[in-house]
C-alpha cells in the first residue's frame, strides 16, 4: 500500500492510496477504519477532517490444471489439481499392459509419446490429456532347408495374446530342433 505507516495531512485536504499486490497475489479486501472496502486498488480519504486507518490484506491467486486420461492408461494426478501461482506440478502418464502412450497433448499441443510432463512457474490454468494406443509385437518365423514353420515371416502379435506355430519337415527328413529367442527348445 502506498503511502506506507503513518502521513500527516492537513485539514481538509484529500489523500490517495494505491493498492498492489505482489507477483502471484491479489488483494483480498481493503479495511478503511476497520470497515471492508472489498478489494480495491485505489482508496481516497477526501476533505480529511479526522484521524483515519487503512490496511490491505491478499491472498496466493491458485490456478486449476484438468488432467484426464484416454481408455488403455493413466495420469496421476487425475482429474482437477489446484496449484499456487508460481509452484511447479507434475504428471506421471503410464499405459496399460498391451498399450502405448500415443500422445501427450498439454493446452492443446502435442508433446509426444511422453511419460512425465512437468508445469513449471505456473501462471495460468492449463489441461493435459492422455492418449494411448494398442502396443503391437512381431515374431519372426523362418525355417532350415527341408521344412517348413506356419505362419512364417513377420507376424504382429498383441502383446498377451498367444499365437501357435506349426513345425513341420519334409518326407524324409526330421524335424532336429527348434529354436524360441535363440534357445533350444528341443524337436518340438
Amino acid at each position: 500500500i502506498s503511502p506506507n505507516g503513518l502521513t500527516t495531512v492537513n485539514c481538509g485536504s484529500n489523500l490517495t492510496y494505491t493498492i498492489t499486490p505482489n507477483s502471484c497475489y491479489q488483494i483480498l479486501d481493503v479495511l478503511v477504519d476497520g470497515v471492508s472496502q472489498g478489494a480495491i486498488s485505489t482508496y481516497t480519504f477526501t476533505n480529511v477532517t479526522a484521524a483515519h486507518t487503512i490496511s490491505a490484506s491478499f491472498s496466493q491467486l491458485t490456478y486449476g490444471i484438468t488432467a484426464s486420461a484416454g481408455s488403455n492408461g493413466s495420469i496421476t494426478p487425475n482429474g482437477l489439481t489446484t496449484v499456487n501461482c508460481g509452484t511447479n506440478q507434475s504428471y506421471s502418464i503410464q499405459a496399460n499392459l498391451g498399450f502405448n502412450i500415443q500422445d501427450v497433448i498439454v493446452d492443446g499441443i502435442s508433446q509426444g509419446a511422453i511419460s512425465t510432463y512437468t508445469f513449471t512457474n505456473v501462471t495460468a490454468t492449463h489441461t493435459i490429456n492422455a492418449v494411448f494406443n494398442s502396443a503391437s509385437l512381431s515374431i519372426t518365423a523362418s525355417a532350415g532347408a527341408n521344412g517348413s514353420i506356419s505362419p512364417s515371416g513377420v507376424q504382429v502379435v498383441t502383446p498377451g495374446s498367444n499365437l501357435q506355430f506349426t513345425i513341420q519337415a519334409n518326407s524324409c527328413f526330421q524335424i532336429s530342433d527348434v529354436l524360441v529367442d535363440g534357445i533350444s527348445q528341443g524337436a518340438i
